[in-house]
């Protein structure tokens, strides 16, 4: 490892320490940071008399300086309270201290959002342009933005029971779905010889793991139960997923006037919905490329035809290629990995292990999958793990620090515009994943190596066309929910028809995966984000094929302009910058050329 990027100490299995944030939330620390919270936010309520035509840009620029400073010291309270809450889902003590500062948030918003509505709504154009433009060049396309959302922007009372409502009602739905979903236990059921062996797991994310087991039984078995566990709670999650779908419908269709649910994101990612939906369309339209290799793969494995359940099976059904990593051994392979590709990168890297940033244990009641937190730009950010030595663990940990290193690599940009639009915010975390599999590969057989590529393949499909489908579906489902009335089972058949319309005759889906929508978090947290998997992977594949062709010396750079941008520009301009055109629809056929290359490349091996 390169000298400056060493670790402190050898990693092992940690929980997070969150002191950097709040030392202790029962002591003085979370009140003091409250009474500082207050004051600013009163002496910006004195400043609401300046906000005038002819206000001089200095006052606009020290009105928004103080603005963003409240928005860190919020952050950093409600930032606190998540990852508290993630580390013990079951802990009444942490949701009560993470409703009471998503109030603490939603109240501050409310009384701070006098300067949002007077400069969407209530400054006229002339001097709405003069501000922006006489703003530092790191905030202007934040501004334009602004203000394009003007004529979706209410009035400045109901703003305010909008946001308080916020708390209690979408943001109550979704914190009962992860409490419900965090604590539900699955008994997976395997025969012996005669004998058939009970295993109950209390973490799904471990569980889950058998869905790439080599053993045709734990692979079914796994996916029985989690679809089991989730049919038998469907009544109360569903429900939930209903209300979440009508408050979105009348907050945003009916009071907004956005003219589609999936509009609303496309608008608040500052992307033109004929991007997203020229996206959408690639992706349909190539469907056939991954049947095609799903019908490849049990030609591979000996079977006539795939059934859902043995979507992700390895290619070889024995146990020669099933190496575990150490968590050590997974954390200095990943670092090492960043460094030899940037030393910037593993210094950032090795930053978050060493402030004691990662929560990678297992256990009962933490929050599954995997994240990356940015609190604020000026802060180390928090990654959660369930680490398991899996090589899908090691591939996971260098997803979540590409996400880590995006957030470093723009900590110089203010809060409001430090953030990467989410067509761009799977960027550095899908290209983290392509450089690891290019070193692990690198030691690899042939046969070894043929693994890891269908391992691959099976996660562009996951991260590419999956993801695609589930915002489709979404836009069904909203539509049918909030159109037709449609219930759950009807909804779930919308769901099933999603997957027959996936995988054509390459695949076999068995009734039961008609509730496998309940299962995706995303759904319920944040609508239509999904498909920023489906654009970050494409592009991501246009960006690796530009490095193998450039090198290091012509990529790199121009690869961490685009990433320390943040959001302070926009997508189209970010990514022009390195001549990609996105409203280009060869831009996206040539990521699904490279994946058929990848097919014909497994054939060959």
């Amino acid at each position: 490892m390169l000298m400056g990027m060493k670790l402190i100490t050898r990693p092992k299995l940690t929980i997070w320490n969150l002191s950097q944030l709040i030392e202790n939330h029962k002591g003085q620390g979370l009140q003091k940071q409250i009474r500082s919270i207050e004051q600013a936010v009163k002496r910006i309520e004195v400043e609401r008399e300046i906000l005038k035509e002819n206000i001089s840009s200095n006052q606009f620029q020290n009105l928004m300086n103080l603005v963003e400073g409240v928005d860190e010291q919020i952050s950093i309270v409600v930032g606190y309270a998540h990852l508290k809450y993630a580390s013990d889902t079951s802990s009444n003590e942490a949701a009560a201290l993470l409703t009471k500062m998503e109030m603490l948030s939603a109240d501050v918003s409310n009384r701070l959002l006098f300067f949002d509505i007077w400069f969407k709504k209530q400054l006229d154009d002339e001097n709405a342009s003069r501000l922006i433009n006489s703003a530092p060049t790191v905030y202007r396309e934040h501004l334009r933005h602004s203000r394009l959302l003007a004529k979706f922007t209410l009035s400045e009372p109901e703003e305010k029971i909008i946001s308080t409502l916020e708390v209690s009602g979408s943001g109550a739905l979704t914190r009962i779905y992860d409490r419900m979903t965090s604590s539900l236990e699955f008994v997976v059921r395997l025969k012996k010889g005669k004998r058939v062996i009970e295993k109950k797991f209390t973490n799904k994310e471990k569980m889950l793991s058998m869905i790439r087991s080599t053993k045709k039984e734990e692979r079914a078995s796994a996916y029985k139960s989690l679809l089991k566990g989730y049919k038998r709670n469907s009544g109360v999650l569903g429900e939930i997923y209903f209300n979440k779908v009508i408050q979105w419908h009348d907050e945003f269709i009916k009071l907004r006037g956005f003219k589609s649910p999936i509009s609303v994101r496309n608008t608040y990612n500052n992307l033109d919905d004929s991007t997203v939906e020229s996206l959408l369309q690639a992706c349909r339209s190539n469907v056939k490329v991954f049947q095609r290799y799903f019908e490849e793969k049990a030609a591979m494995i000996g079977i006539r035809k795939l059934h859902r359940y043995h979507l992700y099976a390895p290619l070889t059904l024995s146990e020669r290629y099933r190496e575990r990593f150490s968590y050590q051994n997974a954390v200095s392979t990943v670092i090492d990995t960043f460094s030899d590709f940037d030393p910037r990168f593993g210094k950032f890297a090795a930053k978050v292990f060493n402030e004691k940033h990662v929560d990678s244990e297992i256990r009962k009641a933490k929050q599954g999958g995997a994240f990356c937190y940015t609190v604020t730009p000026r802060l180390t950010p928090y990654v959660l793990l369930n680490f398991d030595g899996r090589v899908r663990d090691v591939s996971t940990m260098a997803h979540e620090l590409g996400h880590a290193i995006h957030s470093m690599a723009a900590s110089d940009k203010p809060i409001s515009v430090a953030h990467a639009p989410l067509p761009l915010a799977e960027t550095a975390s899908v290209f983290a994943e392509i450089l690891l599999n290019d070193r692990l590969s690198s030691k690899l057989s042939r046969e070894q190596k043929a693994i890891l590529l269908a391992s691959q393949i099976d996660d562009m499909y996951a991260t590419i066309m999956r993801q695609a489908y589930f915002t489709l579906f979404e836009i069904e489902a909203h539509k049918s929910i909030t159109e037709k009335n449609a219930n759950i089972s009807e909804v779930s058949d919308l769901y099933l028809r999603n997957l027959e319309d996936q995988f054509g005759d390459s695949v076999t889906i068995s009734d039961d995966f008609r509730w496998e929508w309940l299962y995706i978090p995303h759904l319920y947290h944040t609508p239509f984000y999904c498909y920023a998997y489906s654009f970050g992977n494409l592009l991501v594949l246009s960006l690796y094929q530009q490095f193998r062709k450039e090198g290091k010396l012509s990529f790199i750079p121009k690869y961490f302009k685009l990433l320390s941008s943040g959001g302070s520009r926009k997508t189209e301009e970010i990514l022009s910058d390195i001549g990609i055109d996105i409203s280009s629809r060869d831009f996206w056929q040539q990521g699904f050329d490279l994946v058929e290359k990848n097919v014909q490349e497994l054939r060959d091996l």
